[in-house]
Order: C-alpha cells, then sequence, then structure tokens
C-alpha cells in the first residue's frame, strides 16, 4: 500500500485483460507498511448494508469529473485527492506513505459520477501515525461521501455495503467491480484485518461501496 513512483495521466482506456489484473492487485495492495500495531480493523464477515428502503434513490450517472478531493463527515476525512496509476505488481499506485493524508483516485478507470465503479485508495497508517483511512471500517450504510471534482461540482455519494474482504476465497470482481450496471459508484479501499509481521503486509481489505445520489452545484 505504499507504492513511491510517480502519478500517471488520468483516463486512459483499459481493456477487461488490464482491469482484472487491477482487481487482482489491490487484493495484494497492502504490503510493506509498518511495524506498528494498530487497532485491528472490525471485522465485518460478509459486510453491513442497508435493508431494502433506508437509502435514498440513486442518481442517474452524470458527466465524470476528476476528483480533486474527498471528505466523509463523521470519519475525519478531509483529504487531497491525488490521480495515480499502477504500480509495477499491477496495483493502484497509492500515494507515498510522507504523504499519507491523501488519498489516490485510479485515473484508468471511471471518474466518480460516470457509470462504473470509481475506486479511490488510502493508506490505513504509516510508520508513525495514523493515515486518512484509519476510520474507513467504521463508516456505516447511509454514510455520505462528498467528493470534490475539478470543475467546481461535488458529487455526494451514499454507501451502501462495508465489508472486509479476507484473502481466503477472495474475488476481486466481487469486491471492487461493479455493482449495478449503469450506476455511478464508488470504491474506497484500506487495508484491514490483522497487520502480519512476518509478510509485512494486512490480511484483508476495506471495501466500501457507495453510490452517487447527488451533485452540488
Amino acid at each position: 500500500m505504499a507504492g513511491e513512483s510517480q502519478p500517471s495521466g488520468g483516463g486512459r482506456l483499459i481493456t477487461a485483460t488490464a482491469w482484472l489484473v487491477l482487481l487482482l492487485g489491490l487484493w495484494l495492495w497492502g504490503k510493506d507498511l509498518t511495524d506498528r500495531d494498530f487497532p485491528v480493523l472490525g471485522e465485518l464477515g460478509s459486510g453491513r448494508s442497508a435493508e431494502s428502503g433506508e437509502l435514498p434513490d440513486a442518481l442517474d450517472p452524470v458527466e465524470g469529473g476528476r476528483p480533486v478531493a474527498v471528505r466523509i463527515d463523521g470519519l475525519g476525512v478531509d483529504a487531497r485527492v491525488q490521480t495515480r496509476g499502477l504500480d509495477a505488481d499491477g496495483a493502484v499506485d497509492a500515494p507515498p506513505l510522507s504523504q499519507g493524508d491523501d488519498v489516490a483516485w485510479y485515473g484508468g478507470g471511471p471518474q466518480p459520477g460516470a457509470a462504473g465503479a470509481a475506486l479511490l485508495v488510502g493508506h490505513v497508517d504509516t510508520a508513525t501515525d495514523k493515515a486518512v483511512f484509519f476510520n474507513l471500517s467504521s463508516a456505516d450504510s447511509g454514510t455520505r461521501v462528498q467528493v470534490s471534482r475539478e470543475d467546481g461540482t461535488v458529487a455526494e455519494f451514499t454507501v451502501e455495503d462495508v465489508q472486509v474482504v479476507q484473502r481466503a476465497g477472495f474475488d476481486p470482481a466481487k469486491a471492487y467491480g461493479e455493482r449495478n450496471k449503469g450506476r455511478a459508484e464508488l470504491r474506497l479501499i484500506t487495508c484491514g484485518g490483522t497487520f502480519d509481521r512476518e509478510s509485512r503486509s494486512y490480511t484483508a481489505n476495506v471495501v466500501v461501496s457507495a453510490y452517487l445520489t447527488a451533485i452540488h452545484r
């Protein structure tokens, strides 16, 4: 979860094969992090989700926009968003640990607001402190995620599901892929489970799934 390579350009199209490589890379994302012990993130099993009728209707996809900031009230997230590509292992190139308060948007995928699942990834911790998504596993269904876009609009997403996805029996397409075809979705991803000192990696990923419910101009 600690790639140090330079940001790559956003918005390029990728093939289905490259997308699968990305999904597999996200599963492995989170190695070589820290020697610190932080509280174990919630083991959510199959995840928390709202029952039918509790969440607002989805807004139809709009023209996408490059994200520049993300805010989640109640979770302490008010962060700059960097546009990143893939690292040498095929995973999303997260911000350097020295920029652990920033979030990375995968510029080769959908832009927030457009149809498809836009991917935002961030560190849970650094070698010395908590990082931007330390509290991400505390999100609940109904939590609002506000993504400020380069055109000055704010795309608001509503969380519908929070999962800690273990490596055993992992299905990357199910974890990170589009939930409802044609809908504008958002995935917020960080490391979860427990930190394995021997392999220097976390045992799972926290995956927060949200969908577009408003555009503020």
